[in-house]
């Protein structure tokens, strides 16, 4: 299964009670960071599955709108944001809020508003170039069930200079970093099996990756192999499993 089907599964997860939390608030919230520190903040309901974009000049200079835009979608992804990210980050930035999820369930839920995640991403601006931005993200749940209610996003353009990619989750109250992004292949696969990883992170066959990297489904399954010898894993699915849980 793709891992974003697998984290979708895992935050639509559908409750008997329902979360009395006032979607109001934190709409207001949401509007309140946009305006005051140049934000694109993205609220995304769980329990509607519906996301809420308020965008600021940072909006602009992504080429995604203007700065006071408004948008309600059906979803929880903001498709608009995640179509511009570079490919390679927007599989890790999936793995990695899996990753978010699964550690918050397993603590203390008084402990769980201290924890964040904070990323540096490439997103192609309004000159289709890739830029750096930086990513926050908080979880909101239900007082009423323990369900996860809210994903609260956050997107700024990054102070430079960056070099790579980062993934963090943080310990805000205590100012620690709780777990670092270990997915660094690039000393130990090829750039083709790099690109035959990716694809499958994003959920595609063997047929499918061939088609799309034009290389024969024969060379994909020797790749498969290559990197699950290097790897040491039981499947390349593993491989993600391996670095991120």
């Amino acid at each position: 299964m793709e891992i974003r089907e697998q984290l979708s599964d895992q935050l639509l997860e559908k409750a008997s009670q329902k979360c009395f939390l006032d979607i109001g608030t934190y709409k207001q919230m949401a509007l309140m960071y946009s305006q005051t520190e140049g934000s694109i903040s993205v609220l995304s309901d769980m329990q509607a599955d519906k996301s809420y974009i308020y965008k600021s000049g940072a909006a602009c200079e992504l080429g995604i709108g203007v700065k006071g835009d408004f948008i309600e979608i059906n979803s929880i992804w903001e498709e608009e944001m995640l179509k511009r990210m570079h490919p390679d980050d927007r599989v890790r930035k999936y793995i990695h809020e899996l990753r978010f999820f699964k550690l918050l369930n397993s603590m203390n839920p008084e402990l769980r508003a201290d924890y964040s995640v904070l990323s540096k991403i490439r997103i192609r601006d309004k000159h289709n170039k890739y830029i750096w931005v930086k990513h926050r993200m908080f979880y909101v749940y239900s007082p009423d069930n323990g369900k996860l209610r809210f994903a609260f996003c956050l997107y700024n353009i990054a102070l430079k200079p960056l070099s790579q990619p980062e993934f963090l989750i943080i310990n805000s109250v205590r100012g620690e970093i709780i777990a670092k992004d270990r997915l660094d292949y690039k000393n130990i696969l090829t750039q083709r099996e790099l690109e035959v990883l990716k694809c499958i992170g994003e959920g595609y066959a063997s047929k499918q990756i061939a088609d799309l990297l034009s290389i024969s489904i024969n060379t994909v399954n020797r790749h498969r192999q290559n990197i699950l010898e290097k790897l040491k894993v039981k499947n390349s699915t593993q491989a993600f499993k391996d670095s991120f849980y």
